[in-house]
């Protein structure tokens, strides 16, 4: 395909910062899809999106279509939706046109192959959707060898965006994070709309710290988990870990030198909701948001009680509005 129909790697101008983006995004290329390159583009920023990624079912054909809708305020990054016989996953930052088999399944041995073929080109994996509601979507698949997991996906929620599958997603995720991050391996969460219809767009995304909007920065950003989800652009979060004058935000670890850890959380956009916070031990800690949805949370743990601490913000009727990667608890001394 010519280069000049494919989009650019890097917006010019964009630093370090925070960015917003979905991760799992489907045309009139897909199954069920409905939407043009231009009409996704066009709601991804209406959305207040700043970067999406094109996954189509088993095909890379659009891949040349999307270079005319990128511009100095969207990155768009090259993808695929692998549609495996026993489950789907995403392959990330590939080639221009370059298509990842999908014809196997859990009893092949052949996903590790495949994994490899991605990260040869710097991409990364993502298991989608783990127990979506049919037969070939539910994910059979260890996470061993993916980059990150899809904890919520925003597709089969009618008109909400989290339903049971989320739930389950969430927990299964959640259950293996002490001992992954015991192991020093863990899996960062992302969520996604899995949008194939106009207006599910960014419901929910991605928000993610990277040194630039450029392809490389973002996947960098994903797979440290310095990153968490929102329900939408409306809603903001932000959690600090602090122990004396060293401080840990999504994804990052904190050297906590057996000083008291102060955790800090700050949200905006969930009016009456309930943020709680996780350990290895489970909910350790919630608190009541106000009726402007605007409001901070502090709390206090150590690294002897838990080798992590992680978000979740929920609406009064327990959907979630936000959650984000843990922050990791050390007492050692980091290199």
């Amino acid at each position: 395909m010519p280069e000049s129909d494919v989009p650019p790697m890097r917006v010019p101008g964009r630093g370090p910062g925070w960015y917003r983006g979905d991760l799992h995004v489907h045309s009139a290329a897909s199954d069920g899809g409905e939407l043009t390159p231009g009409q996704l583009a066009a709601e991804a920023r209406a959305a207040g999106l700043d970067f999406l990624a094109t996954t189509e079912h088993k095909s890379t054909a659009t891949h040349g279509a999307w270079g005319r809708h990128a511009g100095d305020d969207l990155l768009v990054i090259l993808g695929e939706e692998v549609t495996t016989r026993t489950g789907h996953w995403l392959a990330l930052g590939i080639r221009p046109g370059q298509v990842i088999d999908w014809r196997y399944g859990v009893r092949d041995a052949a996903v590790e192959r495949h994994l490899d073929e991605v990260h040869g080109v710097g991409g990364l994996c993502v298991a989608a959707h783990p127990f979506a509601p049919y037969a070939s979507g539910t994910f059979m698949y260890p996470y061993q060898g993916f980059d990150v997991v899809e904890v919520w996906n925003g597709l089969w929620a009618s008109d909400q965006p989290w339903n049971a599958d989320n739930e389950a997603a969430l927990a299964e995720w959640g259950r293996a994070l002490a001992a992954d991050v015991h192991r020093g391996r863990w899996r960062p969460a992302v969520g996604n709309s899995d949008a194939h219809l106009s207006g599910q767009l960014g419901t929910p995304h991605t928000v993610v710290q990277a040194d630039e909007l450029s392809t490389g920065a973002i996947l960098d950003g994903l797979r440290a988990g310095r990153s968490w989800i929102a329900e939408s652009a409306a809603v903001e979060l932000a959690c600090t870990a602090s122990a004396g004058d060293r401080r840990a935000e999504f994804g990052e670890r904190l050297a906590t030198r057996g000083a008291p850890t102060v955790v800090r959380v700050e949200v905006r956009g969930v009016p009456s909701g309930t943020v709680s916070l996780h350990t290895e031990a489970g909910t350790a800690h919630r608190a009541s948001l106000p009726t402007t949805g605007a409001g901070t949370v502090e709390w206090r743990t150590g690294a002897d009680e838990s080798g992590f601490v992680r978000v979740e913000v929920r609406h009064p009727h327990g959907h979630m509005a936000a959650l984000g990667n843990p922050v990791i608890l050390d007492e050692r001394e980091l290199d």
